[in-house]
């Protein structure tokens, strides 16, 4: 069956949730390769409506492994409280494995995030305030802890003293804040290592196991390409790669086996935290817009900035992931606008621009549209892409044609069955 990575195209928000939920019902293996629980993915099911910020979306098929793979990083008090929640509609989650060499979150690496944006101030990167950059930066610096470390108390209390040891310097002198009490710390930890100690495992064997049976995999990545360390609009970015490209690495996929990249996109374009962001509306159309795609994070509840179809930034978030097909989402929020705008450039210092460029110049970038005619028509019943109206079908072409990819799903409403396949 080969593996399948599912990727944002743009700056996270796309509706991949969604796409995960529909393409797991027939997946034998879902796994999480990057992250924290600085995101979220909405799921609309028989079960209801999810915002999953940890689980991975594919969590309510029965007869699908779910993993959180090496390169998340987890709070495990988060991830134990979503268990819970998730566990009230679907009943005992069994299928659910947690990579003992995942990072872990702990509530100083939130407290640090929180002190750092307080002292940026007006400078900040519009964090979450989730822990994420700073878990990261001992993930490289060396002096993390791993899911596995929390059920040894001795080796995790020793690793927590190495981290603290430095960490503190930092909070006396650089925030002036009282010093991290370890041995809270370690409590913590071994606490949350016993509630979760049923999911944490190695997840390189099963997984290799699967491949060598063909089995049906499914990576699910978490925010966008333009959010990437790598090629996202730096600095502000999350602090891992939710590119296909890493997901290798992050679920121990070898990078010859994935043979189908899923990208997914929104009829119109959607940011949210900080960042230049050329297409950004801020007028009534845009209000409307958010109003009807009900536009709020589903990890921070932030009201998401609204701009028109950046096709700039879209293709070259088709180009860094490497997508071989697109799904389209929230065609239906579109209706009964009476024009349409698609930017295909972006005028830089008077001249015109078809590559994505890096951020200080999107900084003075101004988009350049193409207006085509909306509809009015209700299409959140269609299932059939040719029954779209004419003006629908026109707008999902000139896309294509500007990304240079072919959109194969469309999805017209958030239930799993409001999704037309598109030959």
């Amino acid at each position: 069956m080969g593996v399948t990575a599912i990727c944002g195209i743009n700056w996270g928000d796309e509706g991949k949730g969604r796409m995960v939920d529909y393409f797991a019902e027939t997946a034998d293996y879902v796994v999480r390769f990057q992250g924290g629980n600085n995101a979220g993915h909405t799921v609309m099911n028989q079960f209801g409506k999810f915002a999953l910020h940890l689980l991975p979306s594919g969590i309510f098929n029965k007869k699908a492994m779910n993993i959180i793979g090496n390169g998340a990083v987890v709070n495990p008090q988060a991830l134990y409280e979503e268990i819970q929640t998730i566990e009230k509609s679907v009943g005992k989650i069994s299928n659910l494995l947690v990579s003992e060499r995942a990072h872990v979150i702990f509530p100083y690496h939130i407290l640090f995030d929180e002190l750092e944006e307080e002292r940026l101030k007006d400078k900040k990167f519009g964090s979450t305030k989730r822990g994420i950059a700073p878990v990261y930066s001992d993930k490289y610096l060396k002096t993390g802890i791993l899911m596995s470390d929390l059920l040894n108390r001795d080796y995790l209390a020793q690793r927590i003293r190495n981290n603290l040891e430095y960490r503190n310097i930092i909070v006396e002198s650089v925030y002036k804040k009282p010093a991290i009490d370890a041995d809270e710390m370690i409590e913590w930890g071994w606490n949350y290592g016993q509630k979760l100690k049923e999911y944490i495992a190695n997840t390189v064997t099963p997984i290799h196991k699967a491949i060598k049976e063909n089995k049906k995999i499914l990576l699910e990545g978490q925010l966008g390409a333009l959010r990437d360390i790598e090629f996202g609009i730096y600095p502000y970015t999350t602090s891992s790669s939710p590119i296909p490209g890493y997901a290798g690495a992050g679920a121990a996929v070898p990078p010859y086996e994935i043979k189908r990249v899923t990208g997914v996109m929104k009829a119109y374009s959607t940011c949210v935290g900080e960042g230049p962001f050329v297409t950004e509306l801020f007028d009534e159309i845009g209000d409307e817009i958010r109003t009807k795609g009900h536009e709020f994070g589903a990890s921070t509840g932030r009201a998401r900035r609204i701009g028109w179809f950046d096709g700039v930034a879209s293709r070259y978030g088709c180009d860094i992931t490497g997508a071989t097909e697109l799904a389209l989402t929230l065609l239906d929020v579109l209706t009964g606008q009476k024009e349409l705008k698609i930017c295909n450039g972006y005028e830089i210092g008077g001249k015109i621009i078809s590559e994505f460029p890096t951020t200080e110049k999107l900084y003075n970038a101004k988009p350049s549209y193409i207006t085509l005619p909306g509809w009015e028509e209700d299409i959140t019943g269609i299932r059939e892409y040719d029954k779209l109206p004419i003006n629908a079908q026109k707008y999902i072409e000139k896309i294509e044609e500007i990304v240079n990819v072919k959109i194969k799903y469309i999805s017209v409403g958030p239930e799993r069955d409001q999704l037309i396949k598109k030959d």
